[in-house]
């Protein structure tokens, strides 16, 4: 008898699943930890977009949403409210996008 036949078959994983599998809930963030001082107003407005992008996006990522062109803005809204972020604002959904697009 082969090897191969004597493995057991591993679980499906979100890339091998008939369908996408649901987020982990509940959504836990990390720790906060203060920015530093000094910078201009602009840069933490951009900080805290590109945060909260990178969290848009890993979460679309989870639930099954790989590619940039499925993920529209209401989707995105969707999700920033299932994992319980403000609704993002065109300009942070368009961030989103090209993060899941840069990731590859």
């Amino acid at each position: 008898m082969p090897a191969a036949a004597l493995k057991p078959k591993p679980l499906p994983t979100q890339s091998t699943a008939k369908r996408p599998v649901q987020l982990d809930l509940p959504y836990a963030p990390v720790e906060k930890r203060p920015l530093p001082p000094g910078r201009p107003r602009e840069w933490y407005v951009t900080h805290n977009r590109r945060l909260k992008a990178m969290r848009l996006a890993i979460a679309l990522l989870d639930s099954g949403v790989y590619l940039p062109r499925q993920a529209g803005n209401d989707m995105i809204r969707d999700t920033a409210e299932l994992i319980g972020v403000h609704p993002p604002s065109d300009t942070t959904c368009h961030m989103v996008r090209a993060f899941m697009r840069y990731a590859r």
